[in-house]
């Protein structure tokens, strides 16, 4: 049975190292860049925490803490935020950290070129006030920015503009692609995408290191009976994901441990909403069923979550019926879970809406994203086709994966999404909110899904201070993307890792890995 949030304890109490040591870990995706900026994604995000850092930081219980700031304020009636900055820090090249460092980064992180520009939808202006000092103004009261930018990396703006890397590149690429230069607790050494990556503790960092380790090397395996046979011979100290079909014998071994929770990210269905007809379909050509939200419905009702949940993830996984699970701040609890399973209610919705005898259509699904993502696709296939829903699926690693998806070559998709804040305003900021390059908003919607009263409701719900007329919007929100059946959420994916007998770490709901809460015994 998944823990919830409150419940999953910490692995260790992280104590002075004993003695020092090499630490060696596996995950089936490599971080597809080292810019910080480039990608919003958690294989990014979580690898670069430990190079990279913000203004603030979340702690080993998810709270929000002092990184590079040492603390903030509110100013005035709500017009943004103070942050008083750590004096003393340097980067990995032995460069000061000040004030403009940070406004060079709000200003390359909010840039049409980075794939975090929407985290800055809020703010107006930021304004150094002297070297250790930063306000930032927001367009209108906005109580939960400092929890919004725990992932926003500060970069050396003269380190950047020396290395012609003022803005990001995530298409082509540059020398921050594969070059890095943070204040964080670890600094690497060598970057083989694809192969290896070599990180060693950073000397001068600011902080006090609990960690006893020398040198950490990354080495993404696909295959996970590859990865998990490393773990067992020994050459690797901790694999992510352990494949849940082996848990129970992973269990068994006295050299290994399996350490297992509840991640923050909802695994869901997306749509084509906006396009005029299907891409991939052998029949329906001219026509896009999925713009009919009794289509959308008929998918929802088509599929059997609960035996997902129980055959391809062995009961590792939640059902939910949102977009954020029931941990998170902002959950509506009243939301009923109208789209169970019924093919004859699908195959009805699919007559109502003119296609009696079905239609095929093109699925595009990653293969090394999420936790069994290829296999769950497959279910979800065979689900589609008893209600006369045929999909082709299309499933690949996810370096090709997001490119097709920002390219609209999808008749449906799986994504799956944790919200960075823990809180309910995330995914409609970035999912549900209508497209708007100018705005920063919608920027992971891709099937361009909108409502002009979710539009409405979305800066009301990022002001609101009053929690009671805060979660009635966010109550709204929900009922409406359920109503219109926006996606289709399935379940919350289960946290599974594996580590070697004397490996002390800390698992965090967010499936980021901390290198400095690691302690080898």
């Amino acid at each position: 049975m998944l823990r919830t949030l409150s419940t999953v304890a910490l692995l260790a109490v992280l104590a002075p190292a004993a003695y020092a040591a090499e630490f060696k870990w596996a995950e089936t995706t490599d971080p597809q860049t080292m810019d910080p900026h480039a990608v919003n994604s958690s294989p990014v995000l979580g690898f670069l925490n430990n190079v990279y850092e913000g203004l603030v930081r979340r702690g080993q219980d998810m709270a929000i803490e002092p990184a590079l700031a040492t603390s903030w304020e509110p100013i005035g009636a709500g017009e943004g935020w103070r942050f008083n900055l750590r004096e003393g820090v340097t980067f990995q090249d032995g460069a000061a950290f000040t004030a403009q460092d940070v406004l060079f980064s709000y200003e390359r992180a909010s840039s049409e070129q980075a794939d975090t520009s929407s985290w800055f939808s809020p703010v107006s202006e930021v304004i150094v006030v002297d070297d250790f000092t930063v306000d930032i103004m927001t367009t209108s009261p906005n109580p939960i920015f400092p929890d919004s930018i725990a992932n926003w990396m500060i970069m050396d703006s003269d380190w950047a503009e020396a290395n012609n890397a003022t803005r990001p590149d995530k298409e082509a690429g540059n020398f921050a692609t594969l070059n890095t230069n943070g204040t964080g607790a670890f600094a690497i050494t060598s970057r083989e995408p694809g192969l290896r990556t070599v990180l060693e503790p950073n000397a001068n960092w600011w902080g006090e290191a609990t960690h006893n380790i020398t040198r950490a090397e990354l080495t993404p395996i696909q295959n996970s009976a590859t990865a998990l046979a490393a773990l067992l011979s020994g050459d690797v100290d901790f694999i992510n994901p352990v494949p849940v079909q082996d848990v129970a014998r992973l269990k068994a071994n006295a050299d290994v441990r399996v350490i297992q929770g509840i991640e923050a990210r909802v695994i869901m269905l997306g749509f084509p909403h906006e396009a005029d007809a299907l891409k991939y379909s052998a029949e329906t050509t001219e026509a896009n069923p999925f713009a009919d939200p009794r289509v959308r419905r008929a998918v929802a009702h088509a599929v059997n979550v609960p035996a997902i949940v129980q055959t391809t993830m062995r009961g590792n996984a939640e059902a939910v019926n949102q977009l954020v699970s029931p941990a998170m701040r902002g959950y509506t609890e009243t939301l009923s879970n109208d789209a169970a399973y019924d093919p004859e209610v699908a195959r009805s919705l699919l007559t109502e809406a003119g296609y009696p005898d079905g239609f095929s259509f093109g699925f595009k699904c990653s293969n090394d994203r999420y936790l069994n993502d290829e296999a769950v696709c497959q279910a979800i296939t065979a689900m589609l086709a008893q209600v006369g829903m045929r999909a082709t699926l299309d499933a690949m690693p996810v370096q090709n994966y997001w490119p097709e998806l920002r390219s609209d070559n999808f008749d449906m998709y799986l994504l799956g999404w944790s919200p960075g804040t823990f809180d309910a305003e995330h995914p409609i900021r970035f999912l549900a909110a209508t497209p708007n390059e100018e705005k920063r908003l919608g920027s992971w919607n891709f099937g361009g899904y909108s409502n002009a009263r979710v539009d409405e409701l979305l800066p009301m719900i990022q002001s609101e201070i009053d929690d009671i007329k805060r979660q009635a919007m966010l109550d709204e929100v929900a009922q409406t993307m359920q109503d219109e059946t926006a996606y289709v959420p399935l379940y919350v994916q289960p946290l599974v890792w594996g580590a070697r007998a004397n490996i002390d770490l800390v698992q965090r709901p967010d499936n980021f890995f901390i290198l400095r809460w690691v302690t080898v015994n």
